[in-house]
């Protein structure tokens, strides 16, 4: 990132309460629904993380485990930063952590990190216990720097070669084992601060781009961002603010994919036009937002509730956020995290594992089905997420991300269905309505995700 302390909100004033507000009527079908196809309820829960705080930190495994069961995080961001063998952080403590709570890892080089035998020998054991999901290059390059075979690059080093290099050589050293190169290479975060054409915005260098790294030098699989929708670029607060930080093209404002893989930032080297981006495989590896000021501890959980709802709608793959509990070692000056330093949780950590619990499955689902509904005159503050269980039930999200005032909308279905519940995750667990024979239901959203169950037993499947 390129300030991370300069931070603002989704949403305003109108976040200290959260009020929700849902009329549930049998109403005429007044619009044709469309058919639409769900995704996975398992691959939106896949896609959280968190980007966690070890023993070397101070915060022992076992409120580590605690902290991540609750929540329902299903991935860590992790590394080789800090593990040693003789601890306080070793391989098995990441090990441990998975057996207790199922989560994999993103497995990096982290900030300055160089040392790609010990990535790949550290690796080897996470990935025969299932726990290992992905590859990851440095972290933030531009703030770190690395010194790779002699050759410094990024930080303050007027060339980017010895980053372009590394990964480059990281990509080789995981596709060319033959356990581990079925694993997915994540890019660096910050490539958007090259200081010289080194190709970092591409994962593959493409024909004639004109840089420094020979034409064809494959770097990654997928993209990785820094995201922060909290961005001095896109100052105070509004309405759609974690929405748009998504954004894959231009229109983003935030230090996103646009301004890594479009256009770098800082010298505007051209990358992959916006019709390529829509469709390139992306991941965040941080985003967040700091409690302060106008950032109150509830509307930093409201907007941490939706940035997962609207990374996935919008494309990302996987999406962690900074920062799992406040850490220690900073002063106490870190207001990031789920939980505090003595591991009271925030708003944050209730209203996410509100949510996980509500979506909960562990199940298979061969292919998702399709279900037919609409939002006729949908506002711009209004989203919606169309899941499916293992079980067939189909999980429909609508959520609102309005500064102020409300957003009433009717969802329409294409046929009456017999049992249709609904659920608040800054309520509880539990339905707070039920209604039965219903085809249209009334909404007013505000500031915060509504899920509506509906059984499988009328609705269209594949």
């Amino acid at each position: 990132m390129k300030l991370l302390l300069l931070c603002c909100s989704a949403h305003g004033s109108a976040y200290l309460s959260c009020l929700f507000l849902v009329t549930l009527v049998a109403l005429p079908l007044a619009a044709e629904a469309a058919t639409r196809t769900a995704a996975r309820a398992t691959d939106f829960l896949s896609s959280i993380g968190i980007v966690s705080t070890f023993p070397d930190r101070g915060q022992p495994i076992d409120r580590t485990v605690e902290m991540v069961r609750y929540v329902g995080f299903r991935w860590v961001r992790g590394g080789i930063e800090g593990v040693t063998t003789q601890g306080p952080t070793t391989v098995q403590t990441y090990l441990d952590l998975h057996r207790k709570t199922g989560v994999r890892f993103s497995w990096g080089l982290v900030s300055g990190g160089t040392d790609l035998k010990k990535l790949i020998e550290t690796a080897r054991p996470l990935a025969a216990a299932d726990a290992l999901l992905a590859f990851e290059g440095n972290n933030e390059p531009n703030n770190w720097g690395v010194t790779y075979q002699g050759e410094k690059g990024g930080g303050k080093a007027p060339s980017w070669l010895a980053v372009a290099k590394l990964q480059r050589d990281l990509y080789n050293a995981v596709k060319s084992d033959p356990v581990l190169r079925k694993y997915p290479v994540w890019s660096i975060s910050e490539n958007g601060a090259e200081r010289d054409n080194v190709g970092l915005q591409f994962l593959t260098i493409p024909p004639g781009a004109g840089t420094l790294m020979p034409d064809g030098t494959k770097y990654a699989d997928y993209a990785n961002c820094h995201n922060y929708f909290c961005h001095p670029a896109s100052p105070g607060l509004a309405d759609n603010k974690t929405w748009d930080a998504a954004d894959p093209t231009s229109a983003c404002k935030v230090d996103g994919l646009y301004g890594n893989y479009g256009r770098t930032w800082a010298r505007h080297y051209r990358g992959y036009p916006e019709t390529e981006l829509l469709a390139l495989p992306r991941v965040t590896t941080e985003t967040g937002c700091h409690i302060g000021g106008a950032i109150t501890e509830d509307i930093h959980a409201l907007n941490l509730l939706s940035v997962y709802l609207d990374q996935f709608k919008r494309g990302w793959s996987y999406t962690s956020v900074y920062l799992l509990r406040d850490r220690t070692d900073e002063g106490g000056n870190q207001r990031f995290g789920f939980y505090k330093p003595d591991y009271t949780p925030r708003k944050a950590a209730l209203y996410l594992h509100n949510l996980t619990t509500i979506l909960a499955d562990q199940g298979k689902l061969p292919e998702p089905g399709k279900l037919d509904y609409s939002i006729p005159d949908q506002p711009a503050t209004v989203h919606d997420l169309l899941l499916q269980n293992s079980d067939g039930t189909f999980q429909l999200v609508v959520w609102g991300e309005r500064l102020e005032g409300k957003d009433r909308v009717t969802v329409h279905l294409g046929d009456t269905h017999p049992s249709v519940k609904v659920y608040d995750p800054t309520v509880g667990t539990e339905p707070v309505q039920t209604h039965r024979e219903i085809k249209a239901l009334a909404l007013t959203l505000t500031n915060h995700p509504l899920i509506i169950t509906i059984p499988t037993g009328r609705s269209r499947t594949p």
